[in-house]
């Protein structure tokens, strides 16, 4: 499959970043054929974990402001994915000009990532990175709570890559990044193989149990990046593991190597999981790609397209340089993310670390 051109505001299709779709006469999507595998029918998973349970001081007036917010939302995923999609972008562009803070920290890692562009793409650049998300809420919703929506939706490439080193009897360590459509790009891949994920838990305790019980429908196990112990036990059962190392954690556990050209704090995981489990067969460190190549006004009578791309494994990792190793991986996960730019989380303070501890580009 041809690899989808990577992102560029200046071109008038820009926002799309496809080709432009005939619309259909019809406002309904295009019925699947009868007897087609939904994805709850072909979802698979190693287990299913217990659910966490609900807390009544999750009752409490601090938390009355999340309970509105789910009110208003939930009835919402109900509606055709093409309104989904409208109300995502007008929330995205909303929130894009409300949220001062994380306008200017998107802008400012689009200043050191792309310097190269003029001011005007990357205001273009950052007020779709918003889109992409307000989309990617309704799209982790319907992940968790609808995910037939999906059917037939998604194509994929680089799948041997992960088949190969599961039929050697080899852990997979699957390394994904923040990309908008975080946790519909689980849902999609377990269409094809059944994963674990690695997270940090949230420090809201109700959104912890929100988030964690709607990822039970996707993942086998959620192991907390304090679990080593649940860690150790999905590798040396040769479990798939989704990890994702692209933000920053400080130096506590990690080194500085170059990200989109800026010295980025790195996290290092990932080389020490890959020397975990069995020494004949070590875990296989491979990245994974998720990519919504529907514009994002769907148009009339079609479904979205995803597609998602497994990179072949890291060959001679981890090596006797750690900075190296975290190199490779950045280039690998910037080389995925230049896809499409828009579709990667960069509200987030990825440059806050320097070599010398915190810095100030985002005062």
């Amino acid at each position: 499959m041809k690899a989808p051109e990577q992102f560029d505001p200046s071109k008038p299709d820009s926002q799309t970043n496809v080709a432009p779709v005939q619309q259909s006469s019809s406002s309904k999507s295009p019925a699947l054929a009868k007897g087609t595998p939904t994805i709850t029918q072909t979802h698979k998973q190693t287990a299913q974990a217990d659910k966490k349970a609900f807390q009544w001081q999750f009752l409490l007036p601090k938390y009355w402001g999340i309970w509105l917010l789910m009110a208003l939302v939930m009835p919402m995923i109900y509606l055709p994915l093409r309104w989904q999609f409208w109300l995502g972008r007008k929330l995205g562009i909303f929130i894009y000009k409300v949220a001062g803070s994380r306008r200017r920290d998107t802008l400012t890692n689009l200043r050191l990532a792309f310097p190269d562009k003029p001011e005007a793409e990357r205001e273009l650049m950052a007020k779709q990175v918003f889109v992409n998300q307000g989309i990617g809420m309704f799209e982790t919703l319907c992940a968790w709570f609808r995910p037939n929506v999906f059917t037939r939706t998604v194509s994929i490439s680089g799948l041997q890559h992960l088949v190969n080193a599961q039929n050697e009897g080899r852990a997979v360590i699957l390394l994904g990044a923040h990309y908008t459509m975080l946790d519909l790009g689980g849902r999609l891949c377990t269409q094809f193989f059944a994963t674990d994920c690695m997270y940090r838990p949230q420090n809201n305790e109700l959104l912890e149990w929100f988030i964690y019980n709607g990822r039970t429908n996707i993942f086998g196990k959620q192991i907390s990046s304090r679990d080593m112990r649940s860690l150790v036990n999905s590798i040396n059962d040769g479990h798939v593991i989704w990890y994702s190392p692209d933000q920053d954690y400080g130096l506590k556990q990690g080194v500085m190597a170059p990200f989109f050209g800026v010295p980025a704090a790195t996290i290092t995981m990932s080389r020490r999981l890959a020397k975990l489990g069995s020494k004949e067969h070590p875990p296989a460190v491979m990245a994974l790609h998720t990519y919504r190549q529907t514009p994002d006004n769907l148009p009339r009578g079609k479904r979205p397209h995803y597609h998602l791309t497994i990179t072949p494994k890291l060959d001679n990792y981890p090596s006797d340089d750690e900075v190296a190793d975290a190199t490779r991986v950045n280039e690998i996960l910037e080389g995925l993310i230049r896809i499409d730019p828009t579709q990667w989380m960069w509200f987030h303070r990825r440059f806050k670390n320097g070599p010398e501890g915190r810095t100030d580009i985002y005062k």
